[in-house]
């Protein structure tokens, strides 16, 4: 792991302090994490069990020394439990604080502004994966194009009939009796006198024979109530 964090080593970090922290990390680390950071606390006096802090592709560990430097507490934060991260530089160093979505709040204090500034950057990134995260871009297989399969054509057989030949167009033509039937059809008489000559029954029949006519839409209403009046006059 120590070749894999050659670069950590160049930002004032202590050399056997890191040994010491990924050598307990060895065992502590989940498949698929790698370690992006690495911060240790430099504070004015001289520190002899010195606080740190790593951040992994997956997590933020704090890591405490115990009893004497004899023993190690770990503290770890997933990263989707995280809510922000900040950095305030001061004289002597830096404070690194980071928030959980519990409204909890962790700083370590005292470190180097290079390495504060890091870990700001690496949690700012790691924070916006998991906002943000990259979707694979789909492989679109090549469309196969069969041949389309041919229907057989059927063709249809329409069988002529021949027609009759009509001879007489008389046949064709409707026949006044085919349109009314057992309805005497008889011009409208407007002068009255061609009434007067006529009988009491004969005055009926023809009032009768108006109203088919109107019954079978072949005289207006107007004119029917017209020749209605003039026979009434006679009845």
């Amino acid at each position: 792991m120590i070749d894999n964090l050659k670069k950590i080593l160049n930002e004032d970090q202590d050399p056997k302090a890191i040994e010491k922290i990924t050598a307990k990390l060895e065992n502590l680390l989940m498949s698929n994490e790698e370690v992006g950071y690495i911060a240790v606390q430099k504070k004015p006096a001289v520190t002899i069990f010195p606080d740190s802090i790593v951040v992994t592709n997956k997590r933020i560990i704090l890591c405490k020394p115990k009893n004497l430097g004899l023993s190690m507490e770990f503290i770890d934060y997933d990263w989707d439990d995280i809510a922000g991260s900040f950095v305030k530089e001061g004289i002597l160093g830096a404070d690194f604080t980071f928030t959980t979505n519990s409204d909890l709040t962790h700083t370590v204090d005292y470190l180097p502004k290079n390495q504060a500034r890091k870990l700001y950057t690496y949690a700012k990134e790691q924070l916006d994966l998991l906002k943000n995260p990259k979707v694979a871009t789909p492989v679109v297989e090549e469309a196969k194009f069969e041949a389309p399969i041919e229907t057989p054509v059927v063709e249809e057989v329409v069988e002529e009939i021949q027609a009759e030949e009509v001879t007489h167009f008389a046949e064709l033509m409707p026949t006044p009796n085919d349109v009314i039937r057992d309805t005497e059809v008889e011009a409208p008489i407007s002068e009255e006198k061609g009434l007067s000559h006529l009988t009491q029954d004969e005055l009926f029949a023809k009032l009768q024979n108006y109203k088919k006519l109107l019954d079978n839409g072949l005289i207006l209403q107007g004119e029917y109530d017209r020749l209605k009046s003039e026979i009434l006059k006679f009845l």
